[in-house]
């Protein structure tokens, strides 16, 4: 694990229960989470359904608070829902009646210190959110309303909306679970630049293993519940990382061993550690 002193997301002993008559019955989703991601790092995390990695996510969030244990992000106390990070989810969830272009300037026109600029600063948001939608290539796209985007330009709008408030930390819960193979590819890559540029901290969960190696410095697996951290693995593969990589035997090494830790808590209970 990295040092704690200086990590950006810094979990310590972190156990959470959903209630009180659970803890009693000494039943949590996650237990003895221990997890230290330096700044501008880009983990994933996988496991099999039911595992806890969307719990995990709440935790980080701020939208749950441990039962045991203490969060840090950012070296302040994890005591509430974050402001500096952003979320985007498998569904993209645009508001209907808004424009492409509207739904990614939200987050400004309601989390402070924007809000309360927004008026004044609307011509300027408008161009950081129009450069910011050009980058995933959707350009020409701003004014159209989300039922006149396919699935994948909606995924894209959804990204840009979670990082038009410049989050120091950025969530991604399965984003591109529900899209087709090549769609997926093309928003790994776009989701790939944004990140090389700016270099936020990314927490990505999937189920999709060559999407985590693909993607992550560092692949984490999760346990069946309780969920806990039972793997931890460093992808050495060099960046800036192609598509092509994904076909080279040193990367589908990489998703096979992870498959393989996967594969053996789904048959074999031994294999969690007690």
């Amino acid at each position: 694990m990295n040092d704690s002193s200086k990590a950006f997301v810094d979990f310590k002993n972190v156990w959470l229960a959903y209630n009180q008559e659970l803890q009693a019955q000494n039943h949590y989703a996650v237990e003895d989470i221990n997890l230290q991601v330096n700044a501008g790092e880009f983990i994933a995390i996988v496991g099999p359904s039911g595992c806890g990695k969307s719990t995990f996510m709440k935790l980080t969030t701020g939208l749950r608070p441990p039962t045991k244990g203490t969060i840090h992000v950012d070296g302040q106390a994890v005591d509430g829902p974050l402001k500096i990070s952003g979320m985007a989810f498998q569904a993209p969830s645009l508001l209907p009646w808004r424009t492409t272009l509207d739904n990614v300037l939200l987050p400004l026109e309601i989390v402070e210190p924007y809000r309360s600029q927004f008026k004044a600063k609307k011509a300027e948001y408008e161009q950081r959110a129009i450069e910011l939608l050009h980058s995933v290539g959707l350009k020409g796209y701003e004014r159209k309303f989300p039922w006149q985007l396919s699935g994948g330009m909606q995924q894209r709008a959804s990204i840009c909306r979670a990082l038009i408030h410049e989050p120091k930390m950025l969530l991604l819960d399965e984003p591109f679970g529900a899209l087709d193979a090549f769609t997926r590819e093309e928003l790994w890559c776009n989701l790939r630049d944004i990140w090389m540029e700016r270099r936020f901290n990314v927490i990505l969960v999937t189920h999709d293993l060559r999407e985590s190696v693909f993607l992550a410095d560092t692949v984490y697996v999760m346990s069946k519940s309780p969920g806990r951290f039972v793997v931890r693995k460093e992808i050495e593969l060099p960046r800036p990382r192609d598509l092509e990589i994904t076909y080279t035997k040193e990367f589908t090494d990489i998703v096979h061993e992870l498959r393989g830790h996967i594969g053996a808590m789904r048959n074999d209970k031994a294999a969690l550690p007690q």
